[in-house]
This record gives C-alpha cells, sequence and structure tokens, in this order.
C-alpha cells in the first residue's frame, strides 16, 4: 500500500483497499489499521479529501456489528480541514470508532512512533490504557527505539525505568539492547554496560551475544580500550564466541594505547577461536613494538646522558 501511495498510484491503492474490506467485519481492523491510515492520508495530501472521507466511513462501518448502528451511522467529516487536521481525526476514528483491538493500538502506535509523533502517540497510548487493554512489551520497544534514533537515548531510558514498571510490563533482552545501543551512540557507552548486571539480576534475562557486540564497539568508539577487553571478557565467560570484528577492535584498541601484553593474550586467544587477524591488526601490533622499542632506546638514551652530566 505505501509503496502505490508513494507511486502516485491512489486508484490502484483504492482497489487494493476494497479488496481487504471483507477482513474487518471478521476481526476489526487490527494490524490493516496502518495500511488504511497509509491510503487515507494519502488522499488528503493530493487534494481528494471527498474520497478519503468516503472510504473512511465505509471502513468504520464494515466493522460495526449493529445492523441497527449500521443504519444510523455517520461517519468523520474530513472535509474543510488542513491535512494535519485530517490526519488527527482518521488516526482517532480508525482506532478509536472502529472496533477496538490490541491490535489496532499497536500498529497505529507503531507507525506514530516511527514518524516521531510522540504527542499523538501518547494520546493514543493512554485511550487504550482507558480502554482496558495492557500495553505488550513491543509498544515501550517501538517507542524506545524510536527515542534512540531521535538521539535521546535519555528519554528511553526514562521509558525502560518508570514508564516499563508503571504498567508493569516487564524488559526483555531486546528493550536492554535498544537502550545499551541507544546509549552507546550518544557517547555514553559506561552507563549502557552498567544494564549488564541489571539483566543478570532480572530472572530469565540473559544478556546474548549481540548485547555485548553492542557494548564493545560502544567502549572502543570511545577510547575505553580497557572497560572492552573486560566486556570481551564477560562475553567469553557466557561462552559466546565472538567474531573477528570484536577481536579486532579490543586488540587495535589496546595496541593504540600500548598495552602490549593485553593486546597480545587477545591476539591468542582469537587465533584459538580459529578467527585470522586481517592485516590491519598486525600493523596495529608492529606499530605498538616498534612505538613501544623507540620510546625505550629514548628512555635509556636521556638516563645514560644525564649519568654523564652528573
Amino acid at each position: 500500500m505505501r509503496g502505490l501511495c508513494d507511486a502516485g498510484r491512489l486508484d490502484d491503492a483504492i482497489h487494493l483497499l476494497r479488496s481487504m474490506l471483507w477482513r474487518i467485519s471478521q476481526k476489526g481492523c487490527d494490524a490493516d489499521v496502518v495500511v488504511y491510515r497509509t491510503l487515507l492520508e494519502a488522499l488528503c495530501q493530493n487534494g481528494r479529501t471527498a474520497e478519503a472521507e468516503e472510504i473512511l466511513a465505509r471502513v468504520l462501518k464494515k466493522g460495526l456489528r449493529s445492523s441497527k448502528r449500521r443504519r444510523t451511522f455517520c461517519g468523520p467529516v474530513l472535509q474543510g480541514l488542513t491535512v494535519e487536521e485530517a490526519k488527527k481525526v482518521i488516526d482517532e476514528a480508525l482506532v478509536v470508532r472502529g472496533v477496538k483491538s490490541l491490535a489496532s493500538y499497536r500498529a497505529m502506535l507503531k507507525d506514530l512512533y516511527a514518524e516521531g509523533n510522540f504527542d499523538d502517540a501518547q494520546q493514543m497510548f493512554d485511550e487504550m490504557i482507558e480502554s482496558g487493554f495492557r500495553p505488550p512489551v513491543s509498544i515501550f520497544e517501538n517507542k524506545i527505539s524510536a527515542l534512540c534514533q531521535e538521539g535521546r537515548a535519555d528519554d528511553s531510558v526514562r521509558v525502560l525505568e518508570k514508564e516499563m514498571p508503571g504498567k508493569d510490563c516487564v524488559p526483555t533482552v531486546r528493550t536492554y539492547n535498544l537502550v545499551m545501543e541507544g546509549l552507546c551512540k550518544e557517547g555514553k557507552s559506561m552507563r549502557a554496560v552498567e544494564y549488564l548486571d541489571k539483566m543478570d539480576k532480572q530472572v530469565g534475562c540473559v544478556a546474548q551475544k549481540e548485547t555485548f557486540e553492542i557494548l564493545v564497539d560502544g567502549l572502543h568508539a570511545e577510547c575505553r580500550h580497557l572497560e572492552a577487553a573486560q566486556v570481551l571478557e564477560r562475553m567469553l565467560r557466557r561462552r559466546y564466541r565472538p567474531n573477528r570484528a570484536v577481536f579486532s577492535s579490543v586488540i587495535q584498541g589496546l595496541c593504540s594505547i600500548v598495552r602490549r601484553y593485553e593486546a597480545t593474550l587477545w591476539l591468542e586467544e582469537m587465533i584459538s577461536h580459529g578467527e585470522i587477524p586481517e592485516a590491519e591488526v598486525w600493523a596495529s601490533l608492529a606499530s605498538m613494538v616498534c612505538f613501544s622499542d623507540l620510546t625505550e632506546s629514548l628512555l635509556l638514551e636521556v638516563l645514560e646522558h644525564k649519568h654523564d652530566a652528573d
């Protein structure tokens, strides 16, 4: 549907929607609510408000169970409204005035979060709660993901630590991963590392391989190479096998701060896992050794010069 609308093929999109209408009488709009919304908004944006109004009325009327209600039904008015005003009417009508279902709310909220429309999403979320639906973890994860994409990792932390417990919703590994990745992208990897311990304390929430990879990448990007090595060590203790990129970033990071011993140990670990170091890793090791030997030589020369002077 979105592809047809983006291509300007609205008549084809209308035909597709009409072929879907039979499903509404069976189960309500459910997740298809986003499909209807896409077409209705596209029609309004292209000045075809009257058609959008007629289609919206048909969608809503199709979902009514009572024949009496269908006879007296009057659809929402879209004509005369701005595009933004029409969008709000469409969103509310599809979910609130149609056959309410958790799937409808979930699909619409996902779309609103993806658009960065947090105010309207919050209104719809509140309406969902008032209607007696309990929000699943996926709704919070969609919100967290959208916040992190906008560079609002601190707000995503608030969702995890305040909003979810307030609704008796238990975070999953994916929830933590989303928050941790958002923090790492904003240069707050040490805060992200703290969630490893929180996950360990939560029953059934075991950090996965992806969790450790997110943290290693974040720490490496902030030049926290010793901390990255510590996370990698925890990863190995969990019996996860790091890929070549993870080993390489840790080794190269340690080389950059001239930690010869640790870098050599991780090189051996990498090879023992069957991973062949790339040329960049060998170059970093060689550069570290040369720099280290040169530094040692210069230091000895300075000390000898000082001794002769005395």
